[in-house]
């Protein structure tokens, strides 16, 4: 079992206090995501899990079990780090089954597990090479494989990809997942990048300033964000968020407000629309706005408009119809309201 609880969980550096009150649960088998600007201390909360850091208020439980006073050997918890830390005189055998050894297991046993971890990861073949001789995805499948040998109940994985190229960091993702899907062991993944977030976890908890801001599965977060941060973290490009027009606002400004907050509750002070809910249009129908930058990615093109009055640029997404727009080009702007989201003076959802 890989149960994770945390309850009234504070840290603090002397006077400074990172991590505010921090209350989840984590299921066991489940695949949860901390994301979060840097500093927003989810990767604090991921060491306090592994022991790495000590927890000032609050009680940490693992199966039930109080974990704030456990070594982190004896917490059934395996991290995986954003450096590989491999030892470079060892094979990867060898750096695979280093723990095991440390723990007394016999070398039958410990090639054993080791085989048995690298069919799992795919690197059977590159079990008697040097940390030297493999790529940067390699040698994070043996950082990986490290913790597998080990049996752990939960995983624990700070920002593993961030090392690695993009198209790589791609295949790793899936790996990943793939790993989760195969072995149905607790993971808890570390990342800033709301991608990975998006397309591995089974739910996503969104870190603010020491907080958990809203914790969820990743498209209710996308499409019920609890509040304006969540609304402009989870999402790429990012949603757009118009204020409401004050009096004797240009009219366009006063035109989007009114297409927009058609399908948001009534008295909301911020209205927000995902970049493919705002349609472009020709120039002369709907707002009228201007193409600032426009990034042609080949399936889609990402539009950046202006729009009089409205102090921030806005974003669109559009399909391959649109790929002859281009910068300086005046165009019409036309929104789907049904996925409009209004927020309050305070920044939360209007429900």
């Amino acid at each position: 079992m890989g149960q994770v609880s945390l309850r009234g969980i504070k840290k603090s550096y002397g006077a400074v206090e990172v991590i505010k009150g921090i209350d989840l649960d984590v299921e066991d088998g489940e695949f949860l995501v901390f994301v979060g600007p840097s500093g927003c201390g989810k990767s604090t909360v991921l060491r306090m899990i592994a022991g790495l850091e000590s927890i000032t208020e609050g009680e940490l439980q693992i199966d039930g079990r109080r974990a704030n006073d456990l070594r982190p050997a004896e917490r059934g918890a395996a991290m995986v780090f954003q450096s590989y830390a491999l030892y470079p005189h060892m094979t990867v055998a060898e750096n695979m089954g280093f723990a095991l050894k440390m723990a007394g297991v016999g070398k039958t046993d410990r090639a054993s597990q080791v085989g048995r971890a690298a069919e799992i990861l795919h690197i059977t073949e590159l079990l008697q090479r040097y940390p030297k001789e493999l790529s940067g995805g390699q040698r994070q499948r043996v950082a990986i494989g490290r913790a597998i040998v080990r049996k752990p109940k939960v995983f624990l994985f700070d920002e593993p990809l961030s090392n690695l190229d993009a198209a790589l960091r791609v295949n790793m993702r899936i790996e990943l997942s793939r790993l989760h899907k195969e072995l149905r062991t607790t993971m808890i993944y570390v990342t800033h990048d709301q991608v990975e977030a998006m397309t591995m976890g089974d739910r996503i908890a969104v870190f603010h300033k020491g907080h958990v801001a809203q914790i969820g599965a990743p498209m209710t977060l996308y499409n019920r964000p609890a509040n304006e941060f969540v609304a402009g973290f989870i999402g790429a490009p990012k949603i757009n968020l118009i204020d409401r027009p004050a009096n004797g606002a240009p009219a366009a400004h006063q035109a989007l407000w009114d297409t927009i907050a058609s399908g948001a509750p009534a008295g909301v002070q911020r209205v927000g629309l995902r970049p493919e809910h705002l349609l472009v249009t020709a120039a002369g129908t709907g707002v009228p706005a201007k193409v600032e930058l426009a990034e042609h990615l080949g399936d889609s093109s990402i539009l950046h408009l202006r729009v009089q009055g409205v102090s921030e640029l806005l974003s669109a997404k559009v399909g391959v119809g649109h790929n002859l727009i281009e910068a300086g080009q005046a165009v019409g702007l036309q929104a789907d309201s049904t996925w409009a989201l209004g927020f309050g003076a305070d920044s939360r959802l209007a429900a």
